[in-house]
């Protein structure tokens, strides 16, 4: 493996700067680079899990889908991040139950199941690194629920177009896909915003205008 693409693994992933040379030696050669295009379903419900990925470039969307083809987004695994679904199905040796599809060209590192085996039992600072994951995104999944559970859709809507603006390069059917709603009430939203001068729309694409007005929307009542 070059010299450039095992600094951009370390710079992503600091943690593995903690392995003894040896250990990080037979990382880098048991470990495979994949380069995946945007579309690309990396992993669905009811699959195995075979490795463990770590993304240097591009973002992979984790979505939960119901039979009647609902989606919501659970979270979003971007270069430096971890998806800690693979993680908890490698450690409770367990199927994915959500799908995870890559938004934009991805380029991932994959550690195979018994590398990453390895590394959880031999190695303190993998561990430390693994179960740190674990803390982050139930924080987040719990924001999450809090959002669905309690949040007005209006509220939630302002708060993913401060979050992924200035300029959101998404269908409304997307944007709904990832509030776990339906097109026709976000399009009735985002028509009620533009009105009020909050935001200018386009073809697959929502502009923020009003950054002020659309944090007072999105403030909890």
């Amino acid at each position: 493996m070059d010299d450039a693409l095992r600094e951009s693994l370390l710079a992503s992933y600091p943690a593995l700067r903690a392995l003894p040379g040896d250990e990080l030696g037979r990382v880098l050669a048991e470990g495979v680079l994949r380069s995946v295009p945007a579309g690309t379903v990396m992993f669905d419900e009811a699959q195995p899990c075979m490795g463990f990925p770590f993304v240097l470039d591009g973002e992979i969307l984790v979505s939960k889908h119901s039979e009647s083809g609902r989606e919501i987004t659970l979270y979003r695994v971007a270069a430096g991040d971890s998806c800690i679904l693979s993680s908890s199905c490698l450690v409770g040796d367990v199927a994915y139950d959500a799908r995870g599809t890559v938004l934009r060209d991805a380029r991932l590192f994959i550690l195979p199941r018994p590398t990453f085996e390895r590394l959880l039992g031999a190695s303190a600072a993998f561990r430390k690194y693994v179960f740190g994951l674990f803390g982050e995104r139930i924080a987040e999944l719990m924001q999450t629920v809090e959002a669905v559970a309690f949040k007005r859709m209006d509220q939630r809507l302002a708060a993913l177009l401060l979050k992924q603006g200035p300029v959101v390069r998404a269908s409304h059917q997307q944007i709904a896909d990832e509030l776990g709603s339906v097109r026709e009430i976000v399009s009735r939203l985002m028509r009620a915003f533009a009105e009020q001068g909050l935001v200018r729309t386009g073809r697959e694409q929502v502009e923020v205008l009003d950054r002020a007005g659309l944090e007072q929307v999105a403030r909890p009542s």
